[in-house]
């Protein structure tokens, strides 16, 4: 039987001592052999309000050493269906926008040219838009997308085109998402204009605004959000605001009104099925924190996500 990598054992060794690594996974210097690679992007030079995300990946780690090795609900247990290891931070120029873009998506490539699936910790969510130029070179993906804002904004400042606010109108254009695949779910919020999402739509996007998803629920909700997906590799990204700031405030730009964790963690487990290329969990920033709350719902969307992907590979291989 193959033994894959597996974390330190709490009962063994207390969770605040040892190495800090995603779920207490061996540190590797290279993704080769790996089937999920735990990827930290410290960067966050697309926030245009609070910044401090650079900070997640870090604290992050912190919090994941409270995953256990089994799901308690799917009984999925990842790290003996997949071999998972902590890749490390990517190494990201914090005061040069355009080059730290291409760092995160030479970063990223050589995680995918060794065969192994990312799921990142950000950093703010313009780290997207460089994975997916990474994991969609050969053919556009699909997005299932957990967020308070669409993102799908053109520019800010007067013609600045790479924030947090513009990575999916940015990875339309270039051909990295497939529109009418895309689902974002829990949008809500005031907004700059009335039109602000007539360009999504127009191009196809599917829009669940936080009211539609109250009174439809979870099961539903997913329902069509796999559905939209289809069969195809579809990119999954969750942004911590989604969730209501009163259990996740750690982040830029709250919005009230936002998901329970509860229901988070219940629409990434009905995530099962879904050919998941790649994930993130993104603009966490400790600076804002309660109590290391918001990390550790950053890190407990990240053990979820990488249940749903470990099984994934299982099935690929006939082992489920």
């Amino acid at each position: 039987m193959t033994r894959y990598n597996q974390p330190v054992d709490a009962a063994q060794i207390p969770r605040f001592a040892g190495h800090s690594t995603f779920m207490r996974l061996p540190a590797v210097t290279s993704a080769e052999g790996l089937d999920i690679a735990l990827v930290g992007i410290p960067w966050d030079g697309g926030t245009t309000n609070r910044a401090g995300a650079r900070h997640g990946p870090r604290e992050i780690r912190n919090q994941s050493s409270l995953m256990r090795r089994v799901h308690h609900v799917s009984k999925i247990a990842p790290f003996e269906l997949a071999n998972i290891a902590d890749a490390g931070d990517l190494q990201v120029n914090p005061i040069d926008l355009m080059r730290a873009l291409e760092e995160i998506e030479n970063g990223i490539s050589r995680i995918v040219e060794a065969g192994a699936r990312p799921l990142i910790a950000g950093g703010d969510h313009l780290t997207t838009l460089p994975v997916l130029r990474a994991v969609a070179r050969k053919a556009p993906l699909g997005l299932i997308h957990f967020d308070a804002h669409s993102d799908t904004n053109d520019s800010y400042f007067g013609g600045a085109r790479f924030t947090h606010g513009t990575p999916f109108r940015r990875a339309i254009e270039e051909g990295l998402l497939d529109p009418k695949r895309m689902v974002q779910i829990g949008i809500r919020g005031s907004n700059y204009e009335l039109d602000e999402h007539d360009w999504a739509k127009a191009e196809g996007i599917r829009i669940i605004y936080m009211e539609e998803f109250t009174a439809r629920g979870p099961e539903d909700v997913m329902a069509e959000a796999r559905a939209i997906a289809a069969d195809q590799p579809t990119y999954v990204s969750f942004d911590i605001d989604s969730i209501d700031p009163s259990m996740a405030p750690g982040t830029g730009t709250p919005e009230l009104g936002g998901f329970l964790t509860r229901e988070a963690q219940a629409m990434v487990r009905l995530l099962q099925g879904v050919d998941i290329a790649a994930a993130d969990v993104v603009e966490v920033a400790p600076p804002f924190d309660l109590g290391g709350m918001t990390a550790l719902t950053g890190a407990t969307m990240m053990f979820e996500l990488l249940c749903i992907m470990a099984e994934n590979q299982a099935r690929k291989r006939g082992k489920t």
